[in-house]
């Protein structure tokens, strides 16, 4: 069993994490490439945050939304 563990670490230390090093590594030379994939969720993050902001406008534009003080049980 204790083989199997070391496999499972030996395959992600080894394999795995092999381009995360080669960004650790890029960091003295462009701290800019060495986040890239910090950049890269954070401009994901900010499209679907635009994305969901504009679904919602438009929902609003609509007036799809029943906005009665009553209408949900959880507010009366």
């Amino acid at each position: 069993m204790k083989d199997f563990f070391e496999g499972i670490a030996w395959l992600f230390e080894n394999i795995l994490f092999y381009p995360y090093d080669a960004l650790r590594s890029l960091e003295l030379d462009s701290w800019f490439f060495a986040n890239i994939v910090n950049w890269l969720l954070m401009i994901i993050g900010i499209l679907a945050f635009l994305y969901w902001m504009r679904e919602l406008k438009g929902y609003n534009d609509r007036d799809e939304e029943n906005r009665d003080p009553s209408a949900h049980s959880f507010l009366g």
